[in-house]
C-alpha cells in the first residue's frame, strides 16, 4: 500500500482503496460507502448515495482490497498501542 493511501485512511478517517477505471486512470473510493459491487460483465461499484464506479477489477479483488485495507489500520492501530503513540 502506498503511503498517500495511508493519508488518505488516517488523516480523513475515511477507508479508501485504490482502482482502475477502464482506461488505466487510477482513482480511490471510500470502502466504508460500498453499498453493492457486482460483476455486469464490468465490474460495477454502487455507493450508499447511489452513484456507480467501474472499474478493472473484478469483484473479488474489491473484496481482497477492502479487507486488506481494513486489516492495515487495525495492524497500525495495535502497533501505535504497543508502541505507546
Amino acid at each position: 500500500m502506498l503511503f498517500y493511501e495511508k493519508l488518505l485512511s488516517f488523516w480523513g478517517k475515511n477507508i479508501m482503496i485504490k482502482l482502475t477505471r477502464l482506461n488505466g486512470s487510477v482513482y480511490v473510493l471510500n470502502s466504508s460507502l460500498i453499498e453493492t459491487v457486482e460483476s455486469t460483465p464490468d465490474t460495477v461499484i454502487t455507493t450508499v448515495d447511489g452513484k456507480k464506479y467501474v472499474c478493472r477489477e473484478s469483484v473479488d479483488e474489491v473484496i481482497r482490497k477492502v479487507i486488506e485495507f481494513k486489516g492495515s489500520i487495525r495492524f497500525f492501530a495495535d502497533t501505535q498501542k504497543t508502541e505507546g503513540a
